[in-house]
């Protein structure tokens, strides 16, 4: 079981690799807002963990083992970020930053119902659901004045 700083490198990971086609040690220092000598410290930990295959200067490749982990956790992320947005009304940038620390935390029973709750408010209750939206909105414009 990877912890939560784990699960991070191996989200980032998962991201450069879907984005740029290849994972280097400077770009996720950069993503993550660390030094190249904490990401290569936390490289060879998740390599010996089985998460990654890594050798110094070479290229970085998920394992199956790292990339069931990292897709998952990027799930967790996407759903908890559309759910505070979209069905809460949280401002993006605090949505993207709680869901970053949620991911980790929530179990998948809760991620399931939290689909579900979605799919279902969105479905049954669209009008309910843009009067709470528009609701909280006016409160935080109300509040920033």
């Amino acid at each position: 079981m990877p912890s939560k700083r784990e699960e991070e490198y191996l989200e980032t990971m998962y991201i450069l690799q879907k984005n740029k086609g290849v994972i280097r040690v400077k770009d996720i220092a950069k993503m993550m807002r660390v030094k190249p000598p904490t990401v290569v410290e936390a490289l060879k930990k998740l390599r010996d963990k089985g998460f990654v295959k890594y050798e110094e200067h070479e290229h970085i490749l998920l394992t199956e083992k790292g990339l069931e982990v990292a897709k998952k956790t990027y799930s967790k992320h996407q759903l908890l970020t559309e759910f505070f947005i979209n069905i809460l009304g949280i401002p993006p940038e605090i949505a993207e930053r709680d869901a970053c620390q949620f991911e980790h935390y929530v179990s998948e029973v809760t991620v399931h119902r939290i689909r579900e709750f979605i799919s279902y408010i969105q479905q049954e209750c669209p009008y309910a659901l843009k009067q709470f939206l528009k609701k909280v909105r006016e409160k935080d414009q109300a509040v920033a004045k």
